[in-house]
């Protein structure tokens, strides 16, 4: 018999789930509609990086406190198209001319808002390099390294390197300011399986720089200097080829694994439409950029394109921001062995000293199909903030969110929101444990076996610190384990933690462990076995 739990923000126990139909959809009348409820001002703005010479992103903030029945965009004063998410990309445009976008939203209680206008120019157009003009292959068996790199190095600023259709296998490949790497529909750059062919570069891997592989896409050392405006779009596969050439690389021993893309110290990074697969680690990872953009990407780690797993896959993360700034993530697909988005920012006092923090983040309209949701850490030593998941799908998937840091770490994940998000979970493939502990998490324990809530330990630089986070018009509904699992240090408890509107069904319910400040202003838990609700040294 299952145990059921509603409390309101008083923190009382007040029976059973008969209201629950209140709550509505998400994304429509999940919060009731209010007459003062809603912003005035949708905050229109264009991401960094995300125009190119044919194409214009835009996104605008999501008015609270009032269902939305539908957005129109509007391009020099016509109706472009409509949406029911806060994006919306306009292409087939001209290059190198400026367009006024518009936004409306058309609110469920009648109102409308309009945005501000947005001028913004598309791109000039460059040269266009076919890397077959370079003596490329597209058999899926002629080594084209040298022939991609070669179409890269031949590239004036603002030019573009195209893949046309075909299989391009090939090793790592280095990228450079101010160019696009464009792969057309039925385009592979598929990664080499030959270590030899991936020399060692040192990158940041799991939080610490060390010697690794390199990856089938990256930048090289800037040696102190930044990159800046680089792309890589189009509708065609980068597949990294990553179960075999991880074997590979294990057997080889002579650095870490490498991913299939790693960006590292760029300003203005735009991914946009690209399909990645099949990564020997972590999928996609941008390292010190300041100004990501991430649009209609879908990633996939764990399964191929016919649903088949990925054979010997371990940590196979979807995408990791790695000591980033100003992330905008959204219209985007992730099936990920792991941490589907995982924000990072190093690892215990070399993180720390670097001191580089993950911040000012927002990811929207997402969908998340296998792994573990979006992520905080667990290398968060340069600190997290300013973070937003919003208006995101997870099927199948065992967790929202992950909020983690172990001890050792230091500094603060502090600033994150997670609001109109929905979560099913029904597989039997993986349990609360060490390394996962419900469909929404803040772990201070992270990785220990059984830890105790009790056992305190003095504070020092590793102590981290979490606080203010926001869980707001979620529902949920998993049998892996906990619907909400909260666990603070006792020597640092956790700090500000609120739901609003949450409706959460587990196989096991609430627990929360060293909290200061639990807000739970319509919180309802539902526990199939077990407690509905465990609760040590928490207050209000």
């Amino acid at each position: 018999m299952s145990a059921m739990l509603t409390i309101d923000k008083r923190g009382l126990l007040l029976g059973s789930l008969a209201s629950a139909a209140a709550f509505g959809p998400l994304g429509r009348a999940a919060t009731a509609p209010s007459p003062q409820g809603a912003t005035g001002d949708l905050k229109l703005m264009s991401p960094p990086a995300a125009q190119t010479a044919d194409s214009i992103a835009a996104l605008w903030d999501k008015p609270q406190g009032v269902a939305v029945e539908r957005y129109e965009i509007h391009l020099d004063g016509k109706l472009a198209g409509t949406s029911h998410f806060t994006d919306y990309t306009l292409e087939g445009l001209a290059p190198a001319r400026s367009y006024a976008i518009a936004v409306t939203a058309y609110l469920a209680d009648g109102r409308v808002l309009r945005s501000p206008i947005l001028s913004i120019a598309t791109k000039p157009r460059g040269t266009w390099h076919a890397i077959t003009a370079f003596g490329a292959v597209g058999d899926g068996q002629t080594l084209n390294t040298r022939a991609i790199q070669t179409a890269i190095d031949a590239c004036a600023p603002g030019d573009t390197v195209r893949i046309p259709k075909g299989i391009f296998l090939s090793g790592a490949i280095i990228l450079k300011s101010d160019i696009t790497l464009h792969l057309d529909e039925g385009a592979t750059l598929l990664g080499s399986t030959d270590p030899q062919h991936y020399p060692i570069m040192r990158y940041r891997s799991e939080g610490t720089e060390k010697p690794c592989y390199a990856s089938l896409i990256n930048t090289a050392d800037a040696k102190g200097a930044r990159w800046r405006n680089i792309a890589i779009t189009g509708a065609g596969t980068i597949n990294g080829n990553g179960a075999a050439l991880r074997q590979n690389e294990l057997a080889q021993k002579a650095a870490e694994r490498g991913c299939v893309i790693c960006i590292r110290d760029t300003d203005g990074v735009y991914l946009k439409g690209i399909t990645v697969r099949q990564s020997p680690f972590w999928c996609v990872h941008p390292i010190y950029c300041d100004g990501l953009t991430v649009n209609g990407v879908s990633i996939h780690t764990k399964y191929d394109e016919a649903g088949k797993p990925y054979p010997h896959m371990v940590n196979g993360d979807g995408l990791d921001p790695d000591s980033c700034r100003n992330v905008f993530i959204f219209n985007s697909h992730i099936a990920s062995q792991d941490d589907g988005i995982a924000l990072k920012s190093g690892r215990d006092a070399e993180g720390r000293a670097v001191g580089i923090p993950t911040e000012n983040v927002r990811i929207s309209h997402c969908r998340f199909s296998s792994g573990f949701g979006v992520a905080m850490g667990s290398e968060m030593a340069g600190g997290l903030r300013n973070v937003l998941v919003e208006d995101c799908s997870f099927e199948n998937t065992f967790s929202i969110a992950s909020v983690k840091a172990p001890r050792g770490r230091g500094n603060v994940i502090e600033n994150v929101t997670y609001r109109d998000c929905t979560l099913t979970y029904a597989s039997d493939e993986h349990r609360d444990g060490r390394w996962f502990r419900g469909a929404l998490y803040v772990d201070q324990f992270y990785g220990e076996v059984d830890p105790d809530p009790h056992a305190a330990r003095p504070r020092d630089a590793g102590t981290a610190i979490i606080r203010n986070i926001t869980f707001q018009n979620i529902r949920l509904d998993t049998v892996g384990g906990h619907a909400i699992y909260l666990a603070g240090l006792p020597e640092s408890p956790l700090q500000n933690i609120r739901f609003e509107n949450v409706i959460a069904k587990g196989a096991q319910g609430f627990v929360a462990y060293n909290v200061r400040g639990l807000v739970m202003d319509g919180l309802a838990v539902e526990a199939r076995d077990g407690k509905a609700m465990e609760v040590v040294n928490v207050s209000a």
